[in-house]
């Protein structure tokens, strides 16, 4: 079973495929948490839950017996603040005497198979109760009435767990909640090196490595999304840990606005690692009776190497976080017209667009940004979702008919969080827009940001949305965040909630998105933020696939995209052959076949060998969409570790097939040059397309393959196809 408790020694165990995780019901109810790592079969555990010695300056509770033990060197699985941990808490309550002491202890549990949802929340869910199990431990504050049900989900066979808290107010007075992690793990040691993702607009999601050591060291977002800056991933690897070796714990939390990820390293050589709502900015009033759910923590063990943790998330998220019609159908290759065109084009020239793309083998033509009211700039605009027909030279409909009387399939853009200072909206409903009493209004792209803790809001955009959607065929829609959240205040919302208004506007969004997967079951919809400012699980639990990056320079994007898959599956990476001069379409389509493929160019200028080199690409595309969707990811040569090369490969699930990519980003001195490739069957033999050569597994992954002779130039690339011969 996934997980066991053992009611003599008062031991949870919880298995996966690659994890065990043990906690003990300690004396006077502490819940105290004992190992996380390499699954093991037993749980006579005990002995590790302390993390030092007990010394004078470490409080003790006089009512345990066992007089080694004091909150502050033992290991607990949801530590309070103020009652004798001095390390980060996972929980402050202030009560109605106006402390924050916060003190949960063990009261009861359940373990029951399935899943439960979050409400409100995008979450990790089953489709079959033998799918996960959950195990909710309901803790008590004695004093203040406060509970706390910690949810525990196991996915046995995926090696991988969920993790989230909900709080309810027992009491008659209202609290205030002035933190609450999603998760909280404390580790014996702090000899590991913490890996995370960071960036800015047009450079997203680059990877970086630093030991971990004495004291506190956090990433996070104050910006009202998960932010181009920081993500919200965080691993902590071993040393030594590589692609292939070494322990690999990663965290992902399923949330879209500001986030913690936190890590301190304490007195005794230990560390707290925690995950989950940013604390700063943030309060929520409880009243008598009500509930706060947390977003939810994911997290996964490996002992074969951060690749392997990679492949773990990949294989979670594409079967249990991606939803509906398209996580497992084939998606449409589409052409968007934004970098051929801005906002300056009309109906005509978008018709043009169609009928070459339909020639070449595209499916889909995207309308992006200018095609409403008076939107012929960025100034103005946003809010007045009504179709510019004097713009388009017809109706919606009519428009709609037209490209698919081509033969493709039509998507539009919207930005629904977001309101021009020039719209007829701002105009009627100034107060509509996120303000705080008498301070000016920070601009950024000529835009405010829309209330969507407001009820009234989130029902007009919806309702012009769907008045939209619902006239013509419309089978994509691309929703779309370009600023952040400044002056964060509502004019509907009470004084002393207004640190609320976060998470009320993330709630909002996930309301609205909820919405629309349910009124249009058969759209597809692909997130973006600037590019990729908002690529986190609790988008991907609403949009099957992110814009991955505003950056489509293929050399550019080879950090981007190794950085993204260190946690998100190539499924959900938006990922388009541009009209980037730096290198030859060969190399922009080896690049953005990791990914979700389309094009971002005028096709009108492709000239006939182009036209046959994108018909190519598209052939290639379809050939291998499976291979690229649904296999096994292997990074070979990383970009942020090597100067000059990157390399990757993807195998298929029964290892039947693989798919090898390199790319030169500037000439390397050497030329010899062998690639030992990864995740083969080393007993099977396979035949690499083009040449005919037969090659077994273990020959292809211990010796390699010599690739001298291949093109060194800056930007140049090649692919290797390899199929088992049977």
């Amino acid at each position: 079973m996934a997980i066991r408790f053992d009611e003599a020694q008062k031991i949870f165990h919880l298995d996966t495929a690659t994890s065990s995780y043990v906690m003990e019901v300690f004396e006077q109810n502490y819940l105290l948490h004992l190992y996380y790592g390499k699954r093991i079969p037993d749980h006579n555990l005990k002995r590790l839950k302390y993390k030092g010695s007990f010394a004078s300056f470490s409080p003790s509770n006089l009512l345990v017996e066992d007089g080694g033990f004091s909150p502050d060197i033992c290991m607990l699985e949801f530590p309070g603040e103020n009652v004798g941990d001095f390390r980060l808490a996972a929980a402050a309550v202030r009560n109605a005497d106006g402390n924050n002491a916060t003190d949960f202890r063990y009261e009861s549990h359940t373990i029951d198979a399935g899943k439960p949802g979050l409400a409100g929340l995008p979450a990790l869910y089953v489709e079959d109760d033998a799918e996960a199990t959950t195990l909710e431990i309901s803790m008590k504050d004695a004093v203040t009435g406060m509970r706390a049900i910690l949810y525990y989900t196991v996915f046995e066979h995926l090696g991988a767990m969920t993790r989230s808290v909900r709080l309810s107010n027992e009491s008659a007075r209202p609290v205030m909640i002035e933190k609450v992690y999603s998760t909280c793990v404390d580790f014996p040691t702090h000899n590991y090196d913490m890996i995370t993702l960071y960036g800015r607009w047009f450079k997203e999601r680059s990877e970086e490595r630093r030991a971990i050591v004495h004291g506190r060291q956090t990433v996070s977002s104050l910006r009202g999304s998960s932010s181009h800056h920081q993500n919200p991933f965080g691993a902590i690897v071993s040393a030594g840990a590589d692609e292939d070796q070494g322990e690999a714990y990663g965290f992902n939390l399923v949330y879209s606005s500001n986030f913690s990820f936190d890590i301190e390293g304490d007195q005794n050589g230990g560390m707290r690692v925690l995950m989950g709502i940013n604390p700063d900015g943030f309060d929520w009033l409880l009243q008598p009776g009500a509930d706060f759910q947390s977003p939810e923590a994911v997290m996964v063990y490996s002992d074969q190497g951060i690749g392997e943790m990679s492949r773990i998330f990949h294989r979670l998220y594409r079967k249990h976080l991606i939803r509906g019609k398209w996580r497992d159908r084939k998606r449409p290759l589409l052409i968007n017209n934004w970098e051929a065109t801005g906002m300056d084009f009309t109906g005509e020239k978008l018709l043009s667009f169609a009928r070459v793309a339909k020639e070449v083998g595209m499916e889909m033509l995207v309308m992006d940004d200018g095609w409403f009211g008076d939107r012929f700039d960025d100034r103005r605009a946003l809010g007045d979702w009504v179709v510019n027909e004097e713009k388009l030279g017809s109706s919606l409909p009519e428009f709609v008919q037209k490209v698919n009387d081509i033969g493709l399939k039509f998507g539009i853009w919207f930005e629904p969080e977001m309101i021009s200072r020039e719209s007829a909206l701002y105009r009627a409903h100034p107060e509509w827009c996120l303000h705080v009493p008498n301070r000016e209004k920070s601009i950024a792209r000529f835009q405010y940001v829309l209330d969507y803790s407001r009820k009234d809001v989130r029902d007009y955009i919806f309702d012009a949305m769907r008045k939209v959607l619902s006239s013509a065929n419309v089978a994509y829609l691309k929703w779309d965040f370009n600023r952040n959240l400044s002056e964060v205040g509502s004019a509907a919302v009470p004084a002393d909630r207004q640190k609320e208004i976060f998470h009320r506007c993330v709630l909002g969004t996930y309301e609205v998105m909820e919405r629309l997967n349910r009124e249009f079951p058969d759209l597809l919809i692909e997130n973006c933020s600037g590019g990729g400012g908002r690529f986190d699980p609790g988008m991907l639990y609403y949009s099957p696939q992110i814009w991955t990056s505003d950056n489509t320079d293929p050399i550019e994007r080879l950090t981007i995209q190794f950085g993204t898959s260190l946690c998100y599956p190539a499924s959900t990476m938006g990922a388009h052959v541009s009209a980037c001069k730096r290198t030859g379409y060969d190399t922009k389509a080896n690049v953005a076949l990791w990914g979700s493929f389309g094009y971002e160019l005028d096709p009108n200028t492709f000239s006939a060998e182009e036209r046959e080199t994108v018909k190519a690409q598209i052939a290639e595309y379809h050939k291998y969409y499976d291979l690229i969707h649904s296999g096994d990811l292997y990074r070979l040569i990383n970009p942020m570790h090597n100067a000059f090369r990157a390399a990757w490969m993807f195998v298929s699930e029964d290892k039947t097939e693989a798919l090898v990519t390199s790319v030169v980003m500037r000439r390397p001195q050497e030329t010899a040059f062998y690639l030992r490739l990864k995740g083969l069957d080393p007993d099977k033999l396979y035949r690499e397309e083009e040449s005919g050569e037969v090659y077994s597994g273990a020959s292809l992954m211990y010796a390699g393959l010599n690739l001298i002779g291949t093109d060194l130039s800056d930007g140049s690339s090649f692919k290797l196809y390899f199929k088992e011969v049977k």
